[in-house]
């Protein structure tokens, strides 16, 4: 029997899609943005996709008819951190940080054996690190060993300079939390090259939602996200106007703002805007928009399934809403790749204390 778990502030189901292939069963994803829970629902077989608002105790009665007498063994979650309000750690029960809350009393309630929460970086630091040693604190008077660290997803195979905050907690009857190791260096991650340069370029058309794909993969990493896939799906261009094309057309490749000449670009002018990814290392993180990053080649921003690829996305995992919306799916998620190793680190351990049949 394999272990079950669900996911909180699940979004499209990164996290989700990477404990599936490390052996869960994903009994329901709960988020409030539907077009998120819709590509969730399409791609996570069975899993329920459940709209509801965390912070409120009837959710749990839902989740209850939806899990029925399955045991909750693993609690997956991403809570926004935008939650946390402005009063500082003595104020943590502030209302306003009402979703790290509920993934606090989500593990209280149902005591799983083991936890993955993931956040950004800045959490670490936030007020000192008060919040961290708070959540760190909460978590330990519940029964559970916990630990934090800030993670790269580069260094998991994922072609992407994506760092986040992982808690992992494993209850005290259980075992000791770990985070896996890494399986790749500076020297050998993949690409943005090695990632995406087996898709269509899009010079001659924008293409559509289900297409064909124009070449064989060329790269292990290629072959991995294309799987049996044998359509193309979410590869669809930006049609940009010509002076957009010109301004993107003179940022070298690894440059962003910088390098353009006095007068261009002057609207744009912060950390990541007009970023060219480089063709022979990982991507910047991506983000919740699509005007700020270009493709390392072509002259136009990158395409649904490319952000999706470099966020290890495989090729046949389908996103649905608008274009707006299905970048912020592809934006907000945890690498499934990341979610996999994450996953298969915490399945050892929890098996150490249970069995489960494969």
């Amino acid at each position: 029997m394999k272990p079950c778990a669900i996911d909180l502030f699940a979004g499209c189901g990164g996290l989700s899609k990477g404990f599936i292939d490390a052996g869960y069963e994903i009994l329901v994803g709960i988020d409030n943005d539907k077009a998120a829970l819709a590509t969730f629902k399409k791609n996570h077989g069975k899993a329920e996709a459940l709209n509801a608002d965390l912070s409120l105790p009837e959710t749990f009665d839902r989740i209850n008819t939806i899990i029925g007498n399955s045991e909750i063994d693993v609690i997956i979650a991403g809570p926004p951190c935008q939650g946390f309000s402005l009063t500082g750690p003595r104020n943590f029960d502030d209302k306003r940080n009402k979703l790290y809350l509920a993934v606090i009393e989500t593990v209280k309630t149902y005591l799983p054996k083991g936890f993955i929460i993931e956040n950004v970086p800045g959490m670490a630091t936030l007020y000192n690190g008060e919040i961290k040693d708070e959540i760190l604190k909460r978590f330990k008077d519940l029964g559970y060993n916990i630990i934090c660290k800030v993670l790269c997803a580069a260094d998991y195979g994922v072609p992407q300079m994506r760092k986040r905050l992982i808690f992992m907690g494993v209850r005290n009857d259980i075992g000791t939390p770990e985070f896996p190791t890494s399986i790749k260096t500076p020297e050998n991650y993949v690409t943005c090259r090695q990632a995406i340069s087996d898709l269509p370029s899009r010079k001659e058309d924008i293409g559509k939602e289900e297409d064909v794909y124009s070449s064989l993969p060329i790269t292990d990493y290629q072959k991995k996200m294309r799987g049996n896939c044998e359509v193309l799906f979410n590869h669809v261009a930006t049609v940009h106007k010509q002076f957009v094309i010109d301004v993107i057309r003179q940022v070298p490749e690894g440059c962003n703002y910088k390098a353009l000449p006095d007068g261009v670009g002057e609207s744009r002018k912060f950390h990541e805007a007009w970023t060219r990814y480089h063709g022979d290392k990982p991507s910047k993180t991506i983000d919740t928009g699509h005007r700020n990053h270009f493709h390392y080649e072509y002259d136009r921003v990158p395409t649904i399934r490319e952000n999706a690829r470099l966020q290890s996305f495989p090729d046949d995992f389908v996103f649905l809403g608008n274009k707006t919306q299905q970048n912020r799916q592809v934006g907000n998620a945890v690498p499934p790749l990341l979610g996999y190793y994450l996953g298969k680190k915490l399945l050892e351990i929890i098996r150490k204390g249970n069995k489960y049949d494969d």
